[in-house]
């Protein structure tokens, strides 16, 4: 994904002010480089939907609903459900977000979910069987970006797994059996960090997500394991700044994953 999402252009002033309070440890908003914006989740915020959550990450606000239906399995995974994402961009989120078929910035977005869930294999898909190779449960994950302030990856994931965490298999409206909960076994929370100049900032906002030479997610689960990862812009990592990404990741994801499953009362991480 390019910076495409934060293509306005950034005062040159602006530049220089970030890269001096960087200087002296802090951020344009007051931040350290390791602490995401106040993180807000509201489960259930679509009543008709089988699973929904409203993120607010800072000025980021995202939508995720959750649709399950009967479909056909694939050929070749006849034993198991589908999960299948998809992002909308809307064009009222943002000045830069242009109307009509998903562009190559919403493609990303919604893969990089995706990888998420399904590597670290967060659905058990094995109950979501309903006649093998004839009929399974198809899950349906929609995301709708309402106001783009910076780092949809991390909003959209979070949404996406706390949709999931709250959704219900709507069995009994096809006769199809009682209702029960989606089967959920993992908590995967991406974590993005922007680098500019020579340091790296975790949730960057727009303005630092504008003037970033690299972006990394790293998308980890309870137990400690890297399910995904996502490079992006033209920069690069050396070695050890993946490291050092990838052990904060570790860290601010355990964070977030209790404000998720409903462990702490504090909305800010």
């Amino acid at each position: 994904m390019s910076n495409k999402f934060s293509e306005g252009v950034v005062a040159e002033s602006k530049r220089d002010y970030i890269k001096k309070l960087a200087l002296k440890g802090t951020r344009i908003d007051g931040r350290n480089f390791d602490e995401v914006r106040p993180l807000k989740i509201t489960m259930g915020f679509v009543t008709r939907a089988e699973g929904s959550a409203l993120v607010e990450l800072g000025d980021t606000r995202v939508l995720v609903g959750v649709k399950i239906e009967p479909g056909q399995p694939f050929p070749d995974t006849p034993n198991m459900g589908i999960m299948t994402t998809n992002a909308e961009l809307v064009p009222l989120a943002s000045p830069t977000f242009e109307p009509g078929p998903p562009g190559e910035e919403a493609v990303e977005l919604a893969r990089v979910v995706d990888r998420g869930i399904r590597e670290s294999h967060a659905i058990d898909l094995e109950k979501l069987v309903i006649e093998e190779g004839e009929k399974v449960w198809v899950v349906f994950i929609d995301i709708h970006i309402l106001d783009y302030n910076g780092n949809l990856f991390d909003a959209c994931g979070i949404g996406a797994i706390a949709a999931l965490n709250n959704a219900i298999v709507p069995a009994s409206r096809y006769n199809l059996g009682d209702d029960f909960k989606l089967p959920v076994l993992h908590y995967p929370v991406p974590v993005t960090f922007a680098k500019i100049g020579e340091w790296i900032v975790a949730d960057p906002n727009l303005d630092e997500e504008s003037i970033a030479s690299a972006r990394l997610t790293v998308t980890t689960n309870e137990e400690g394991m890297i399910n995904a990862m996502q490079k992006g812009l033209r920069g690069t990592f050396t070695y050890d700044e993946v490291k050092k990404v990838i052990n904060r990741s570790l860290n601010i994801g355990q964070q977030i994953r209790k404000n998720i499953l409903g462990d702490t009362d504090d909305e800010k991480n």
